[in-house]
């Protein structure tokens, strides 16, 4: 099927429902945006993001991928961010998870997959780093999503190690990094309680002396 009527029916009657509620709608819209928040989160279809935060087209700045990863070597990712920090002047960066996440799963696990077996040993290190709590936990369900937490912890400091971020606080932009994790059986957000906001937060090594330029 080269085209799909249904999703094109369903945009056409989204579009329909917005412009009743708010004839002015889409023309601001393509105006600009000013969201205050980029959204790090999985691609996983049923974590959508602007949803699950009541937010509407305009609000949130999103990047996806699988697992939310924030990996040093990822231009995509990257760029999102700096997109979002030097243009878009966000206040906050979150890092959101999910229970029972798939790509935490797979890490898990022994199989080889193919290509995606390079992005998930990320997760892998993630995992060995800290195998001692995780070892001691009863039942895999347990284990998968103390993990899922823990990834998340752990991309929230990959964040704030990227010169973007550095070079945002040093110039004093309010700028905040938050990790959250997304239960799909109730709906529910939570808070990891891992928010950073300073330099003085992150451990001294991978501290940069950015320059002001630019």
């Amino acid at each position: 099927m080269r085209i799909l009527g249904n999703l094109f029916e369903k945009n056409q009657a989204w579009a329909e429902h917005i412009h009743a509620e708010d004839p002015s709608f889409f023309q601001q819209l393509a105006q600009s945006q000013s969201p205050e928040y980029l959204w790090i989160g999985c691609a996983d279809s049923r974590v959508p993001a602007n949803e699950i935060v009541g937010l509407m087209p305009g609000e949130l700045f999103v990047h996806r991928n699988i697992a939310n990863l924030v990996i040093h070597t990822d231009m995509n990712c990257l760029s999102v961010i700096q997109f979002a920090v030097e243009v878009l002047k966000v206040k906050h960066i979150i890092v959101c998870g999910h229970y029972g996440c798939g790509g935490v799963r797979m890490a898990m696990e022994n199989t080889t997959l193919g290509v995606i077996d390079n992005w998930l040993l990320h997760i892998k290190d993630v995992y060995v780093r800290h195998e001692d709590v995780l070892e001691v936990l009863e039942g895999e369900t347990e284990r998968l999503n103390r993990l899922c937490e823990l990834n998340v912890i752990e991309q929230v400091h990959h964040v704030c190690h990227t010169p973007i971020v550095q070079k945002a606080w040093q110039l004093g932009q309010e700028l905040s990094v938050h990790g959250w994790i997304y239960g799909m059986e109730d709906g529910r957000l939570q808070d990891l309680q891992v928010t950073i906001e300073k330099e003085s937060e992150i451990s001294s090594i991978y501290r940069y002396a950015v320059s002001q330029q630019g």
